[in-house]
């Protein structure tokens, strides 16, 4: 009898939050942790093994090993490999996610490689930075099944957008639809002209609430969500509770079939004009498969010139890290 397994390589200030967070949600029988540092990855199965015999908590089999525990899972999360850090001679400053290009792209070379010896079947949910450039990667190297391997994307990326939405008309988060695109990073770009509360667009918004500010300018919107993740990242020194449920989020799309849409990255295969030389977030259909479908929906001509952006840097990191085509 088949047990849902999930298995999370990487448990650093990420990865933890991951296992923490998937040890409460009910959706697996078995959990597998997998780190370069043997000792912490014994350590944190430990932990949470421990806790389950805590009220409320479920009776998970947790526990530490090697990628042979990757033969039978049915998700696997991948948060190994080093995190952008704050610059202490200037704590203010924009930390730069594709410094960490050339490391954690052997590291995760290094991680698709025990992965794909004992498995092409498992869901791969990459988290790893700079992430478009490892999903193209992971994704393209490795022979795995197109739309089983993927990144948490923008999916953080678009919770802030809308959050600060939310905070502005002064509603729930949840009955704003919106979303960014593109690299997840300085080049991420809000997709205002697709972005509504209630059915009401985005542009009209202002007709039926009160705003405490004004959302108007698309480039303010995209410079204070990228800063968003600045402002976490210099105040506590990482990001981690965000994109650890953005993970967790779509493995429960996947476990239980939900065809959810979500903004993930992707290699595009066809869309907006590119086919194959590109990893980048869009809204796209995760359900048991991965992604069971890619969702090119239509840009104004100010989100199409920043798609464009994003694509150039996503490309010009991929070209560091040694991967996709030429030109």
């Amino acid at each position: 009898m088949h047990r849902n397994k999930l298995v999370v390589v990487g448990v650093g200030h990420v990865g933890s939050y991951v296992l923490a967070d998937a040890m409460k949600i009910g959706l697996f029988a078995e959990i597998g942790v997998i780190d370069v540092l043997g000792d912490v990855a014994h350590g944190e199965a430990l932990d949470q093994a421990q806790a389950t015999a805590l009220p409320y908590m479920n009776a998970i089999d947790v526990r530490d090993g090697g990628y042979g525990q990757c033969a039978d899972a049915d998700v696997i999360v991948v948060a190994a490999g080093g995190s952008v850090l704050p610059d202490p001679a200037n704590p203010k400053a924009e930390p730069d996610r594709t410094l960490l290009t050339g490391a954690n792209s052997a590291v995760i070379r290094e991680v698709m490689a025990g992965i794909t010896r004992y498995t092409k079947d498992a869901i791969v949910v990459l988290i790893t930075n700079p992430l478009d450039t490892m999903v193209y990667i992971a994704e393209n190297e490795f022979d795995y099944p197109r739309g089983r391997v993927f990144g948490t994307g923008t999916m953080l990326d678009s919770a802030r957008l809308r959050r600060l939405i939310a905070d502005t008309y002064r509603i729930d988060p949840k009955s704003v639809s919106g979303y960014m695109m593109g690299e997840h990073g300085k080049t991420a770009f809000p997709v205002l002209s697709r972005t509504s509360v209630g059915g009401i667009p985005f542009a009209e918004l202002p007709n039926h609430f009160a705003a405490t500010r004004d959302l108007s300018d698309p480039e303010m919107v995209k410079t204070k969500i990228v800063g968003a993740a600045y402002e976490v990242l210099n105040g506590k020194g990482w990001t981690n509770a965000g994109v650890a449920q953005a993970a967790i989020t779509l493995a429960k799309a996947v476990m239980l079939d939900e065809r959810a849409v979500y903004p993930i990255s992707t290699t595009l295969r066809g869309q907006y004009g590119r086919d194959g030389d590109v990893a980048l977030s869009m809204p796209c259909v995760v359900g048991r498969e991965g992604v069971e479908r890619q969702l090119a929906v239509s840009l104004n001509d100010w989100e199409t010139r920043k798609l464009e952006e994003s694509i150039d840097f996503i490309r010009a990191t991929m070209r560091d890290a040694g991967t996709g085509a030429k030109g």
